[in-house]
């Protein structure tokens, strides 16, 4: 519908508005002009009229001037009101002259005394209406300045000017008509011109946008229509390869696994990918516009990319990111385009590098650290054997015993070292199976029962459910025995621990193993389960422990698609839970047995 259209709207309402106006301005004039020229006519009329009564007037006998006004009236069809030089009337054909008020200031009056004729358009308090007055001075009966004054009601006057404004509205509606018929073929050319010119323009950056005829004639439309089409194909043309540029980057930058950042000489963010979201804890899509200070709480990053836009130059940094703690390797350069001046930042995540570099560097140095003292030992008492202690049967055995100690200390370490790194490696003795936890826990308990017993410590089996998982027997083995050992050698004599399996909620079961040692310090607990880490190193080498045992544990556990956690208070015991897919649910009342 062409009505729908804003410009048609705007042009027939134009065309509406000036015919309006137009009309109305007519209207007020002409009425004027008509109003003027009746008024006129009527000042006419009452003056000629008191020309011709003013002569009769003056023969009247003063009482009979009432009934001569009342005459005069209807002859006249008009008021007549006599008054006396003082300004009191005499006589009045519609009202009691004894009430009406002295007339000597009127302004018809006032006019007639000094000019002999005098004329006035007024409201008349007497009677209560708008009057046209007409005054003329007389001799009355040979006594000059006596006034008679004729008058009639405006709506003599306004019935002509009412019919004029009649057929002035109904020649205008008649204008108006024409006009706006006229207005509506035009304005709807005019609208389909213009649409076909906004059809053509949008069809230059639209890649399925049908192409609209362009307007052909003679005039400025014409010439814009003509304009745009030599410019049509330049255009597509540069759009069409500015698409594939923005795809091709778009495609790229998104697809990157490094973090790409780009500013503005604010730094205000012109694009981020979702990488980047990703390092800083974003969510995407990052607004543009927003500044780097109001993504990430980053000093070091808005230090880089302040001293490239200052500069000109790139910059390298390694930085960490708290809000993703996060390491970061940032490469930072200029970004200009014309005079507008930028920097991009490409972050690339070198925390897992970082982490392997730490772990090896640990890893080193607490293997260093292990090996030392055993072979060091091993060195020292074999020197002393070959240089004569070998025939001292007092202490050669002694020593070739702690030589023993220690070459078992080192096999020890071994064997712990290759079953992490099979662990690690994801090697694997036998395939997984269905494992009955009971027979687990139960052999666990026999093959750490007899250290227990050395030591005078406890063992409690608490509730245990029959349930089964899905791994390796020996490895769930080893794993129980491994977190069986330390708390028994880290209890205190009478202390006591305790197991139990039972279901978890959600097909797991949750192992339990709690005692009643020495406890965990609460900044040890996030590193027990680091490779060498001993919460008391001298305790943990006189017990021989390799400082491998949890280590190994959280690794069996982790094959196992399950998690390890731990509590603990210093001084009252620790907490051990494992939580281990179950396969099979079997409901077996609890117990509680002493070993």
């Amino acid at each position: 519908m062409v009505f729908r259209s804003p410009i048609f709207r705007k042009l027939l309402a134009s065309a509406f508005l000036l015919i309006a106006v137009t009309l109305l301005v007519l209207d007020f004039h002409l009425t004027r002009y008509t109003a003027a020229r009746e008024e006129q006519n009527v000042k006419q009329r009452l003056e000629a009229e008191a020309r011709i009564l003013g002569p009769e007037m003056a023969q009247v006998p003063r009482a009979q001037l009432e009934d001569w006004a009342h005459q005069a009236s209807q002859r006249a069809d008009a008021r007549i009101t006599i008054i006396d030089p003082n300004g009191v009337a005499l006589a009045d054909s519609h009202h009691d002259p004894e009430t009406m008020e002295n007339h000597a200031t009127r302004p018809e009056i006032a006019d007639a005394y000094r000019n002999g004729m005098g004329s006035s358009l007024r409201h008349s308090a007497t009677i209560n209406q708008d009057l046209c007055y007409t005054a003329l001075r007389v001799n009355y009966q040979g006594e000059p300045g006596y006034i008679l004054r004729l008058a009639v009601p405006m709506g003599s006057v306004e019935g002509p000017i009412a019919a004029v404004r009649w057929q002035i509205l109904e020649a205008s509606i008649y204008a108006a008509l024409v006009a706006l018929v006229l207005g509506y073929f035009f304005s709807q050319s005019f609208t389909r011109r213009t649409a076909r010119l906004l059809a053509f323009a949008e069809g230059l950056v639209g890649a399925h946008s049908s192409q609209a005829p362009l307007p052909t004639d003679d005039d400025e439309l014409g010439t814009l229509g003509r304009s745009l089409g030599t410019a049509a194909v330049q255009l597509r043309t540069l759009v069409d390869q500015l698409s594939v540029e923005s795809a091709r980057r778009e495609a790229i930058l998104a697809s990157m696994v490094e973090g790409v950042l780009a500013v503005d000489g604010n730094l205000r963010i012109t694009f981020a990918n979702a990488s980047f979201a990703r390092a800083v804890g974003a969510e995407m899509p990052i607004p543009a516009g927003l500044t780097v200070v109001e993504l990430v709480r980053a000093p070091e990053l808005r230090e880089v990319l302040t001293r490239v836009l200052t500069t000109g130059e790139s910059v390298k940094r390694r930085m960490e990111l708290l809000a993703t703690e996060r390491v970061f390797e940032v490469q930072a350069a200029p970004l200009t385009s014309g005079a507008a001046r930028g920097a991009i930042a490409i972050l690339h995540d070198i925390t897992d590098l970082e982490r392997l570099e730490r772990v090896r560097r640990d890893f080193v140095a607490n293997v260093s650290h292990e090996l030392r003292t055993p072979l060091t030992a091993i060195r020292g008492y074999t020197e002393t054997l070959l240089e004569g202690a070998l025939e001292d049967k007092e202490n050669n055995r002694r020593f070739l015993e702690i030589i023993k100690s220690h070459s078992l200390r080192l096999n020890n370490i071994a064997s712990d070292l290759l079953t992490l790194s099979e662990l690690e490696g994801g090697r694997s003795r036998s395939e997984p199976e269905p494992i009955s936890l009971r027979g687990a826990v139960e052999s666990a308990l026999r093959t750490v029962e007899s250290e227990a017993r050395l030591r005078g410590v406890i063992l409690v089996c608490g509730a245990i459910e029959d349930a089964q998982v899905l791994g390796d027997r020996l490895q769930i083995e080893q794993a129980l025995v491994n977190l069986l050992d330390n708390a028994v050698k880290f209890n205190r004599p009478s202390g006591e621990v305790r197991l139990e399996v039972a279901r978890a909620g959600d097909d797991r079961v949750r192992i339990t193993l709690t005692d009643t040692g020495i406890g965990i310090p609460h900044d040890d607990l996030p590193r027990i389960f680091e490779r060498f880490y001993r919460v008391d190193k001298a305790r943990s080498r006189d017990v021989g422990g390799t400082g491998l045992g949890l280590s190994i544990v959280k690794h069996m556990v982790e094959r196992m698609n399950g998690t390890i956690s731990v509590e603990s208070q210093l001084g009252k015991g620790s907490t051990f839970t494992l939580l281990l897919p179950a396969v099979v649910h079997v409901e077996i009342p609890e117990h509680s047995q002493k070993v």
